[in-house]
């Protein structure tokens, strides 16, 4: 991990495990005045991380998606889809998920039943999106 910056989800959850231990670290010792030099820069650092990779996901803070490319984009980033990936799963070419990120493509019934059974996105949310 590059540590100016988290470029994934999973350096995020690894930030977030050393966090949790130093602030179980602090709760423990009586306080973070308790806490070594190290680690409380350590802490501050790393919450600043933290923060600025919260703040460059699309949909933080976290706001339900009105459409159906926001659902896409937030159910891609949920699951660490690439659009490659999600197209796979679903059955249709990257092209189609692009067509349908970008606008350009209509929802079929047979994609709105396979995102709903493999993606769990809500029929009535199809439904009123499509």
């Amino acid at each position: 991990m590059n540590s100016l910056q988290i470029k994934s989800k999973k350096e995020y959850d690894e930030v977030m495990a050393r966090i949790e231990k130093l602030l179980q670290k602090s709760t423990e010792l009586g306080g973070f005045d308790k806490l070594s030099d190290l680690d409380r820069k350590s802490l501050a650092d790393l919450s600043l991380l933290a923060e600025n990779y919260e703040d460059n996901i699309p949909l933080m803070p976290i706001k339900t998606p009105e459409t159906l490319a926001d659902m896409l984009r937030y159910k891609m980033y949920e699951k660490d889809l690439k659009q490659k990936q999600m197209a796979s799963l679903l059955g249709v070419s990257e092209a189609f998920i692009s067509g349908l990120l970008s606008g350009k493509r209509k929802l079929t019934i047979e994609l709105a039943k396979n995102l709903h059974t493999k993606l769990n996105i809500d029929a009535h949310f199809l439904l009123m999106t499509a």
